[in-house]
């Protein structure tokens, strides 16, 4: 009988042609072998369901799954559901990771018997590259406060710059909010919670590509109602936990004014910039 992957690794895959290759290659070439790569195709029109074939067809470790489009959060589910590696990890289809990623977080989370393994991030577009969020040295902490100073969260609640150990995490039986945008930034506080040991990996990095056209990029209604969304349930938990949160985030309030929505961008309880959206066609929405 074969033994189960050491990392699964889950990728939703939408419309992402141009940049798909280059995602699919840092994890074909990825120095931990023992690895299954999970892809959901969401239902995508362009040429991505051919890319994922193509790969599958020449590497046994990819598992492909094609599907009806019903959003990243849908997708993510399906992946976890079918993982079967002692670890998960997420990728975006856009984005990329060194090729030591997988190897050095899968053991330094099994040096230290740890829940969760998260490794620096990278930020970048065609113009600049910045380190986004940089680790510097190992460090283990069951403190829930320490692990989110250690993740900066929530400014930075992604779930793509870990790894998560399976057995720990379906017992939680914990998913992603399905039909809404943001889900990561209510997943990430109630993950870091829930799974106790958290260790810092050093020298290897998460690429965050920064597209134009991205969720975090687009400010339509749907967009804007879903982050108001996401950040009202996270500030919830922490509040429900006792957990000082002026401590550690950038917090979006949102005020109405003469018909315009303000959302004030609040960093760490000091005031830092307003963003004005002219909002008056849907800001009862909002405001409700």
């Amino acid at each position: 009988m074969a033994q189960d992957p050491k990392v699964s690794i889950i990728i939703p895959v939408y419309n992402c042609e141009n940049f798909l290759r280059r995602c699919l290659d840092s994890l074909v070439n990825q120095t931990l072998k023992d690895i299954e790569i999970i892809c959901i195709n969401d239902g995508s029109t362009d040429d991505s369901l051919d890319i994922l074939r193509e790969y599958e067809g020449k590497d046994s470790r990819f598992v492909v799954i094609d599907k009806e489009n019903g959003g990243q959060s849908v997708a993510r589910n399906v992946g976890i559901d079918r993982a079967k590696g002692e670890y998960l990890g997420f990728v975006d289809s856009d984005d990329w990771v060194d090729l030591d990623f997988y190897e050095k977080l899968y053991n330094t989370a099994e040096k230290y018997k740890s829940d969760i393994a998260v490794a620096g991030i990278v930020r970048l577009n065609d113009i600049k590259k910045r380190f986004y969020l940089k680790i510097t040295d190992e460090v283990l902490s069951i403190n829930y406060n320490t692990k989110l100073k250690l993740c900066d969260v929530p400014d930075k609640s992604y779930i793509w710059n870990k790894i998560y150990k399976t057995e720990n995490y379906k017992k939680l039986n914990l998913k992603f909010t399905e039909n809404r945008f943001y889900e990561d930034v209510v997943f990430t506080p109630e993950i870091l919670f829930y799974l106790e040991k958290l260790v810092t990996v050093p020298d290897t990095y998460y690429y965050y590509w920064d597209r134009p056209n991205s969720t975090v990029a687009l400010k339509d209604e749907k967009h804007l109602n879903d982050k108001l969304w996401a950040d009202e349930q996270s500030y919830a938990f922490f509040k429900e936990h006792n957990i000082n949160i002026d401590e550690h985030k950038t917090m979006t309030k949102r005020m109405k004014f003469l018909g315009v929505t303000v959302f004030k961008i609040i960093r760490k309880g000091n005031l830092k910039k307003y963003k004005l959206f002219n909002c008056i066609s849907w800001s009862k929405k909002l405001t409700a």
